[in-house]
């Protein structure tokens, strides 16, 4: 099959013309949202082809040339600004949400021009730490798989360095300590196969053709942003197209086969917007799963139902499903997650959908309300094979967990632009969580029955329900044209513990010049324990009693001083200096090297940590720098770099390195995109991409005891102390899209080599208990990816 795809990578061709495309969108003031009316939009290159946005802030350029574009806007009493690198085709129109910023002072008759690019937040409030990311940056970069979790992977100050799973590493933290939002509301791992409290899997449910520009943020976080330490991902979804019915329709080796349908709805100027995708990665030889077939699908909707008396509704979701089976008999010691000792089960489910209401309170106010409601679901039975091909041979159920979360979400948003110069934002985030949590294991048990095997106990049983609260409020005050200050307060209870902690956000921005700028950033954040860990039993005196209840919220101080440089045209350079201090995290009440801080570098939780203590503590320190060549003249370029340390301290009192330390991780990429034919319309693009890290820390096993003990024994001792080999791999893509002449329809075709050099980047290094021996498994070495679109 691999080389199969590899010759279809090598002879795909194809010529066709192109038709020219149209530029569609909405101009707002930044600060209040409000539509702008009378903003002129010019298509740069082009005679004559100019818009005006009418009253509700909408403009239309028809006849734009094939390729990439760019647009100038104008406005009395605003900043001048350019879109640049505008991907326009045939088969699909495109639609972009401008924001301009109000001059400082109207009386100034200096012209400012600024471009919208990707280095500036969507969220105002957002001056340090945060990347703006595109969905065709999702589509672009080599190595990708349509995930925007591998995306962000590219910037500064993230790390995956695992091919099996999108888990996301910032500056050195747990992925446990990632916020996921989707239009607003927190929502569960938006992923396949995930479990319980994590927030990766080995494929992602995100639908890329769903998203607009979203923010990407990694330290001292806004006030509305709670209940995270590490990053948060806050999603948006787009609108579909509200003059005319498009289609999508495609397949790829990770997404698999897609479909996406959009258009107007109603007669207020609506628009309604679904994808599904049905994932065949598995059957192609490529998911790291051996001989088991990962099934996964997903669904995700976005329907606006325009612009009523009542304000505006919006109404999305998401929804995916995914199950698998590993076999003992299947099973060879180099699969990454099945054993032949071992027939295990897996199924995951999620959903999350929400009704959005948007109204004006005035000429430059808005109230957001947002309800939703969202559950996960996922179980996982083992049965373990004794004996294996002897007459004793028998079967026993080894684990058997199933844990459902159900929550109901209310978030209410006020937004008001006093003047030009200072802006106030309040709000209010309500979460209900109903549990049903259930995990029986003999891992680690005790034979107290004298069968010869482990006892089945219950590791965690609960069913109830907690409530997280949390209210908010921060400003921006624009002190003078070079100086802005954002500040701000969150708050949050946790009724678990019954604890309520006040967290002070605040960050300035000062404008050297028009090349030059200084940002210095400080947040206070809190996070509960994973629920894992948080509802585990203990058996006391043959009670079993939840001792981890009472933990107190992690908390973590964050400090950010940055520095953004235009170094030319359409180029940027940017460095940021770090230092996170974390205390309060999980730890065990007797002399050891555990800290809930190291949970979230496997597949699950531990599963055997009681009467914890919140006495632990963790550090992060680092530095970061990005050179970047926004997309112009036919080609991008992409360099980050983070210099990082990140350790923490379990009850015993040693600094030890945590296992997301890596040290260090380099990215560089880049892409050149050629017209060929003799409309010169059709594109030809390549990219690539080389990553390279520090290996993970890792606790050295202790094999004599693991003999002794017939599973994996790590020496607690030494923990973290080993450091795998430094993880390295070189991805090549190459596409073309082609552009009908006579209707509206495009064709998009890629392929990518992954792993290039076939380097064998380890995965893991475990105990056999079948061998008896301590084997080191590889991640997924070449493999090939391919893809296809028809925009119609």
């Amino acid at each position: 099959m691999k080389n199969g795809l590899l010759l279809v990578c090598l002879l795909f061709g194809l010529t066709v013309f192109s038709q020219n495309g149209t530029i569609k969108g909405k101009i707002t003031d930044k600060l209040s949202e409000k539509p702008l009316q009378g903003v002129i939009i010019v298509l740069v290159n082009s005679e004559n082809n100019t818009s005006e946005t009418d009253e509700n802030g909408n403009f239309t350029l028809q006849n734009v040339p094939i390729g990439r574009q760019v647009i100038e806007i104008s406005f009395a009493g605003y900043e001048n600004s350019s879109v640049p690198n505008i991907d326009v085709t045939s088969g699909k129109d495109v639609f972009l949400t401008i924001a301009l910023t109000e001059k400082f002072n109207q009386l100034e008759e200096v012209v400012i021009k600024s471009d919208n690019n990707k280095a500036k937040a969507i969220n105002k409030m957002a001056a340090v730490s945060t990347r703006q990311f595109s969905v065709e940056e999702v589509n672009r970069y080599a190595g990708g798989r349509s995930d925007v979790a591998r995306l962000v992977a590219n910037f500064a100050g993230v790390s995956t360095g695992n091919d099996s799973r999108n888990d996301i590493v910032v500056r050195g933290n747990s992925p446990a300590g990632m916020l996921w939002r989707i239009e607003g509301i927190p929502v569960p791992s938006p992923n396949h196969f995930s479990t319980l409290g994590t927030t990766g899997s080995p494929v992602s449910a995100l639908n890329p053709n769903m998203l607009a520009n979203s923010d990407f943020l990694t330290s001292a976080f806004p006030a509305e942003y709670g209940n995270a330490i590490s990053g948060v991902f806050d999603l948006s979804f787009r609108k579909g197209n509200k003059d005319n019915y498009e289609f999508t329709a495609g397949i790829g080796a990770y997404p698999g086969v897609e479909f996406v349908s959009e258009g107007p709805m109603g007669k207020n100027q609506g628009s309604f917007l679904v994808a599904g995708r049905y994932g065949i990665a598995g059957y192609l030889g490529g998911s790291g799963t051996g001989a088991a077939i990962p099934n996964y699908n997903d669904v995700s909707f976005h329907l606006d139902f325009g612009k009523t008396k009542l304000g505006n509704f919006t109404l999305f979701g998401i929804a995916g499903f995914s199950n698998i089976e590993f076999l003992g008999k299947d099973a060879t010691d180099e699969d990454l997650f099945s054993a032949k000792d071992a027939n295990q089960k897996l199924n995951s489910d999620f959903y999350s959908v929400g009704l959005t209401h948007k109204v004006a309170t005035g000429n430059n106010s808005f109230l957001k309300t947002t309800i939703g409601t969202s559950n996960s679901l996922n179980s996982y039975e083992e049965d373990r094979l004794f004996d294996i091909g002897t007459p004793t041979e028998n079967k026993i159920r080894y684990t058997e967990s199933d844990n459902q979360e159900n929550r109901i979400t209310v978030s209410s948003l006020f937004n008001s632009k006093i003047n030009r110069n200072f802006t106030i934002r309040t709000g209010v985030l309500f979460e209900l969580f109903n549990i049903d949590f259930n995990l029986q294991d003999r891992f680690k048990q005790t034979d107290a029955n004298a069968d010869g095997f482990e006892d089945f106990n219950t590791i965690y049983q609960t069913k109830g329900h907690y409530t997280i609260l949390q209210p908010y409020a921060q400003a921006q005050i624009r002190l003078s044209e070079k100086l802005t200050l954002n500040a701000g307060l969150h708050g949050q209870s946790f009724s678990v513990n019954n604890q309520f902690v006040l967290e002070p956000r605040t960050s300035v921005t000062y404008k050297v010049n028009s090349n030059n700028t200084i940002n210095l950033g400080y947040g206070l954040h809190h996070q509960n324990v994973p629920a894992p860990i948080l509802f585990q039993n203990e058996n006391i005196g043959g009670n079993l009693v939840q001792t981890n209840k009472n933990l107190d919220l992690v908390r973590s101080n964050h400090f950010v001083l940055g520095y953004d440089v235009k170094l030319a045209d359409k180029w940027r350079g940017k460095a940021e200096l770090y230092y996170q201090n974390i205390n309060n995290a999980g730890v065990e009440n007797f002399a050891s090297s555990y800290s809930t801080l190291t949970e979230g570098s496997d597949f699950g939780y531990s599963t055997d940590k009681t009467s914890l203590v919140s006495n632990g503590k963790g550090k992060n320190i680092g530095i970061e720098l990005t050179i970047e060549k926004f997309f112009s003249k036919g080609y991008h370029a992409l360099v980050t770099t983070s210099f990082f340390e990140s350790k923490y301290e379990g009850s015993d009192g040693i600094e030890r390195n945590s296992p997301f330390n890596n040290k260090y991780t380099i990215n560089a990429l880049g892409g050149k995109e050629f017209k060929v034919g003799k409309s010169k319309r059709t594109i030809l693009s390549f990219d690539g991409k080389i990553t390279t890290s520090g290996g993970r820390f890792y606790s050295p096993i202790d094999l004599v005891a693991s003999q002794n003990a017939g599973f994996q024994v790590n020496d607690d001792a030494n923990a973290y102390s080993k450091q795998y080999d430094a993880y390295f791999r070189l991805d090549l893509r190459t596409g073309i899209k082609f552009n009908s002449k006579k209707r509206k329809q495009s064709h998009i075709f890629y392929c990518e080599i992954q792993n290039v050099t076939d380097n064998d980047n380890i995965f893991v290094s475990r105990y056999n208990r079948l061998t008896n021996q301590v084997n080191r498994i590889d991640q997924i070495g070449l493999f090939p990816d391919f893809g296809y679109k028809f925009q119609f």
